[in-house]
């Protein structure tokens, strides 16, 4: 099970609300995802603004645990205080805490971010920060006292998939016990099945649900594929060889012998 501070989810996938082309089309595919955490913004989808009420509705009536994020964000103070408002109005302690450090590639801040972290673990929030897949900025965080790190695949929005998979075996090794979920790039099915294989715990999905032709079948096709990946990591792959060996033995198997 997915364990976020010690709460436990039976699904691996978190989903996000944004980019889809109608709300009824957000609920379907959160639906068909099988998620049970869906991510929102205050700043983008606030339900005390106008028509923000609306989509708020939708949200709460799907009865999923909430994770705000603080997307957008340029400055440790900026994510400090969308997260404290976010916290009253959502009702939750989680936080997604993103902090852009660049907007060529919309990098998280890898100093400000652990900056703001040790901000909010101190004002009792449960922090689940969206890094880059630097182990050293993990250790970090996980000293902070973060149960839960969120590195991610490639940039946001991007789709190409996990750029440096060495770089993510490496945070899986060095912090078995963190809660380790790939967070943006993710494009494909595929993508997320290679993130499952290589040991993590979750995906956070968004753009790949919501702009795909049909977001309902896309979100679908990514809650079987990282159940695979996870069951593939569970039953153990076999070792890759370079030299090829028979599947089917031959010796000492005189039962698949007929003699007439």
């Amino acid at each position: 099970m997915l364990d976020i501070y010690g709460t436990l989810l039976n699904s691996r996938l978190m989903i996000g609300s944004a980019l889809y082309p109608s709300p009824q089309i957000m609920q379907e595919s959160i639906i068909a995802s099988g998620a049970e955490v869906v991510t929102l913004s205050l700043s983008r989808q606030n339900p005390q603004q106008a028509g923000g009420e609306i989509f708020w509705n939708l949200i709460r009536s799907l009865g999923l645990k909430l994770l705000p994020n603080t997307a957008g964000c340029h400055s440790v103070k900026e994510a400090v205080t969308l997260a404290k408002m976010s916290r009253e109005l959502f009702q939750t302690d989680w936080i997604k805490l993103e902090l852009v450090g660049d907007d060529f590639n919309l990098q998280p801040d890898p100093i400000d971010l652990v900056r703001a972290t040790e901000i909010l673990l101190q004002d009792g929030f449960k922090v689940l920060p969206y890094c880059t897949d630097d182990v050293v900025i993990a250790r970090h965080l996980v000293e902070l006292g973060c149960k839960v790190i969120m590195p991610w695949g490639s940039p946001i929005g991007t789709g190409k998939g996990l750029l440096n998979p060495y770089a993510l075996q490496a945070i899986r090794d060095r912090f078995p016990e963190i809660t380790m979920i790939i967070d943006s790039g993710i494009g494909l099915p595929s993508h997320a099945l290679q993130a499952m294989e290589l040991g993590v715990d979750g995906i956070l999905l968004n753009t790949a649900v919501a702009q795909a032709q049909q977001p309902q079948k896309m979100a679908k096709a990514f809650r079987l594929a990282i159940e695979a990946g996870r069951l593939g990591y569970e039953a153990g792959p076999m070792r890759a060889k370079n030299q090829a060996s028979a599947s089917t033995p031959t010796l000492d198997s005189p039962f698949w012998h007929h003699n007439g």
